[in-house]
């Protein structure tokens, strides 16, 4: 699974990679994202990409409270188009979640220890997301996402028995915008095939990433 990230840049930093319009909203770098926090994603509007702030959780359109949302941080690639939760939004509402780490917690002989994974360039990479819009009768109206999640690569399974589908860069435009269109055969067959990028690198961080209160460098910075 994943339940915390990383994304210590500047907004627009992560737009310039995604090749986004610059960035009108303010972030800070941050070094300990967890859930229903606000976050930028990235999206396909008219054929244009766009970053967009959303709450990490998603609430489906459907849901009658938006605390479902903590429930649904991440979302199982194999099942996809099977449960209530995902099957619309993975037709019809797929996003790119910018990172440049994440979070495990490996079981040792001393506890559980928090362990920091990110790819060999430490530059910024794109989650396989989801997201939807929420409203309550009021016209409240609430943007979530969630990450999308993969058997583990190799080198990454005795830590945890799921990984975030961290996606290549060819395979980002195909991710948004690919397989609209394709019949359900067809988008379950690329679905069975996705797989996350396979060169990753795993080294142990300070246990002071358990608290969300905790945001700041030290977070990011290996120890023995």
């Amino acid at each position: 699974m994943c339940g915390r990230y990383t994304l210590a840049v500047q907004l627009d930093e992560v737009a310039e990679r995604f090749l986004c319009s610059k960035a009108n909203q303010q972030m800070k770098a941050r070094y300990n994202v967890a859930p229903t926090q606000i976050m930028p994603i990235v999206l396909e509007r008219s054929g244009q990409r766009q970053l967009e702030m959303m709450q990490w959780g998603l609430v489906p359109f459907w849901a009658k409270e938006r605390s479902m949302g903590s429930k649904l941080i991440n979302a199982r690639v194999e099942t996809l188009e099977e449960k209530a939760s995902f099957k619309y939004a993975v037709r019809e509402r797929r996003c790119l979640i910018p990172a440049d780490g994440y979070y495990e917690w490996q079981k040792t002989k001393e506890g559980k220890q928090a362990v920091r994974i990110i790819i060999p360039s430490k530059q910024l990479f794109a989650f396989a997301g989801l997201w939807e819009q929420w409203s309550n009768p009021n016209g409240e109206i609430l943007h979530s996402y969630t990450i999308v999640t993969t058997i583990p690569v190799p080198s990454l399974a005795h830590i945890h028995d799921r990984m975030p589908l961290i996606l290549e860069r060819d395979q980002e435009d195909y991710w948004l915008h690919g397989f609209n269109g394709k019949s359900a055969a067809e988008a379950r067959l690329f679905l069975k095939q996705l797989k996350s990028v396979n060169d990753v690198i795993a080294y142990p961080v300070s246990n002071r990433v358990n608290s969300p209160k905790n945001d700041d460098p030290q977070c990011i910075e290996p120890i023995d």
